[in-house]
Order: structure tokens, then C-alpha cells, then sequence
């Protein structure tokens, strides 16, 4: 059996998540933290980590498109340190270029919109960045 990871795309107002199936081969959303606050919501992150046992956490990283880092980056990696300090379980930045244009694309091309694309898009943007995260170290063994 492979280990639980944790997928995260903070976000101000939601932060969506998603878990690593036990095959370590697909990740499934697993739904929204809406809190609005950082502390709080690295606090809930950490206590769901540990709820679910993971064993690593993956945080979206968000960079500018030529690499680099924006201001953005200062604050998910406030939120990052906290989440880590809190679960004691390691966490992982992993880069989440393109991931929310990719969610917003494929719930209008599967015809989801308004409200329920709102409430959708974070987790699907978490689900996308652990599934790039889960392919990209099965490719590298």
C-alpha cells in the first residue's frame, strides 16, 4: 500500500483539498475549507492531514508563468509553515501553474456553472495539483 497524500489549493476565501486514493495512483477531491482566515484555515488543514493520516502534504505553489515567484507566494508559504508546524506531517510547495485555468475549462466544457462552479473550482484545482504532484513521482521511478 502507498502513502495518503494530501493535496491543497489555498485560496482566501476557500481552500480546496483532495486525498491521494490508497494505490497512490489518482486523487480525489475531498472537498472545501471556507474560513477566510489563514491561521484558521492551516489549523483546519493540519487537523484534517492528521485525521486522514497522510504521510506528506502538497501545497499549490503559485508561480508567475516565467517561474518566478509573486507576492502570492509570500502568503502560501506563511500558510504552508503553519500547516506543517501544526500537523508535524511534511509539507511539500508544488508548483500549480495553469491548474485553476484548468478547472475553470473543464467545468464549462462539462457544462457546470454559477453557483456550483464556485464551490467546485478549489477542490478541483487541489485534485489537479496532487494529481500532477502523484504523476510526476510515479514518472521518476
Amino acid at each position: 500500500m502507498k502513502e495518503k497524500y494530501l493535496g491543497v489549493d489555498f485560496g482566501d476565501a476557500r481552500t480546496g483539498l483532495a486525498l491521494s486514493e490508497p494505490t497512490g495512483l489518482l486523487a480525489v477531491g475531498a472537498g472545501c475549507i471556507r474560513c477566510g482566515n489563514l491561521r484558521k484555515t492551516a489549523e483546519q488543514t493540519a487537523a484534517f492531514a492528521k485525521e486522514q493520516g497522510v504521510a506528506k502534504i502538497i501545497i499549490g505553489k503559485p508561480l508567475n508563468m516565467n517561474g518566478t515567484e509573486g507576492p502570492r507566494c509570500e502568503r502560501v508559504r506563511a500558510f504552508a509553515d503553519i500547516v506543517a508546524q501544526e500537523s508535524g506531517i511534511p509539507v511539500e510547495l508544488f508548483d500549480e501553474r495553469l491548474t485553476t485555468v484548468s478547472a475553470h475549462r473543464f467545468l464549462s466544457d462539462t457544462g457546470v456553472s454559477g453557483k456550483k462552479r464556485k464551490n467546485s473550482v478549489d477542490e478541483l484545482s487541489a485534485t489537479l495539483i496532487l494529481q500532477d504532484y502523484l504523476d510526476r513521482i510515479r514518472n521518476k521511478t
